[in-house]
């Protein structure tokens, strides 16, 4: 025992130093911070989960950087620099991808950072692209070095229109979502009708004075090398085994996605950009999404292994413009993540390791920024 005080003291000493936290197995360290989006609704927390957090609430970009530190992801570097944005919960993406980047330009001032690299989750994943226009915009520079859509409705989502299609029943909806999230639906800067309008594909209400929809959005902020330097994707789908009781009830009672079709714009008007297959009860989506509509860019394949997971470019599919897909890549299951819409982002508790998942996805952004 009266060695272990000398060396607490010198480890203590050394931490001071910044000489005692070395660089975590795992992730490798990126240039610049990465910036964490998240999905309609969230804002601390989603369902009274975490949201970007592990079954116990812990942030997946928090670095294990300080001394004798727990409640940490160990498979980030030590010196590795990550944040978490808040946007209005209910909104539309134009709005929400302003308050964005003006999240993203504090981060930066915080950090002395000139770049920056963006993870969306859902909506996070739209938002996302306004704010990559904004930013270089604002900068006169392509601020974004690279971006990536976590289960995000980049061609719209079936349950958005079926939400307003109940027409006066959507107000049921919205009062449901209430108590879901503690009446933040109704709070200052909220709209839950322009929220759901933005994930529908098509021009929901043509006599509203507006266009709205994922169509014209993707036409707005395409992926374009002048906002970010690379664009990419994760897709996920549940297998009906584990699955959040809420996605599992809509599937089972009202409808099914069906997300894996080819057809160029909304041919079964649904609300998402393709047809579907006419399969029902397959894994071909989240819950919420598609995997038609979750492509942006390259897709990306999530490897697990009893080490440190990896996550690395599905070369066999090619680069996904947002609008006009392949057939292939409309109806391709390569890569897709065995997960649901909600647990992906720590919403369970369930098995899925959030910590190392998201700690692959930073080392495989160290590769390019």
């Amino acid at each position: 025992m009266r060695h272990t005080q000398p060396l607490f003291l010198a480890l203590l000493a050394m931490s001071a130093l910044g000489l005692a936290t070395p660089a975590h197995a795992g992730a490798a360290k990126t240039t610049y911070p990465v910036v964490f989006a998240h999905g309609m609704s969230g804002f601390d927390d989603l369902l009274g989960y975490d949201y970007w957090g592990d079954d116990y609430g812990t942030f997946v970009g928090d670095a294990c950087d300080e001394l004798l530190e727990i409640y940490c992801n160990g498979d980030l570097n030590s010196g590795q620099r990550a944040f978490v944005a808040q946007v209005q919960p209910f909104q539309s993406s134009e709005v929400r991808g302003l308050d964005l980047a003006n999240d993203v330009e504090g981060f930066m001032a915080t950090a002395g950072a000139s770049y920056v690299n963006l993870v969306g989750h859902s909506q996070g994943g739209l938002d996302l692209r306004k704010a990559s226009r904004v930013l270089r915009e604002r900068r006169n520079y392509t601020v974004v070095k690279v971006a990536i859509s976590v289960s995000s409705p980049h061609r719209g989502s079936p349950v958005a229109k079926y939400i307003l299609d109940l027409k006066p029943g959507v107000t049921s909806v919205i009062a449901a979502l209430a108590e879901y999230f503690g009446d933040s639906v109704y709070g200052p800067g909220n709209d839950a009708y322009a929220g759901a309008k933005q994930l529908v594909y098509n021009d929901y209400d043509a006599a509203d004075g507006k266009t709205t929809g994922m169509k014209a959005f993707n036409t707005a902020y395409p992926l374009s090398s002048t906002y970010a330097t690379r664009y990419a994707s994760l897709i996920t789908a549940q297998n009906g085994l584990s699955v959040n009781p809420a996605l599992y009830l809509l599937s089972e009672f009202f409808f099914d996605i069906d997300g894996d079709g080819a057809c160029t714009d909304d041919c079964d008007n649904d609300g998402a950009g393709g047809k579907g297959d006419g399969v029902k009860n397959e894994a071909d989506d989240d819950g919420l999404v598609g995997i038609n509509s979750q492509q942006m860019g390259y897709r990306l394949r999530y490897t697990e292994y009893l080490g440190f997971d990896e996550i690395t470019t599905d070369s066999t599919l090619g680069y996904a413009s947002l609008n006009t897909p392949t057939s292939a890549q409309m109806t391709s299951m390569s890569s897709v993540i065995i997960q649901d819409h909600l647990d992906v982002v720590g919403v369970g508790p369930d098995t899925f390791d959030e910590p190392e998942f998201y700690a692959a996805i930073i080392d495989y952004i160290a590769l390019y920024d």
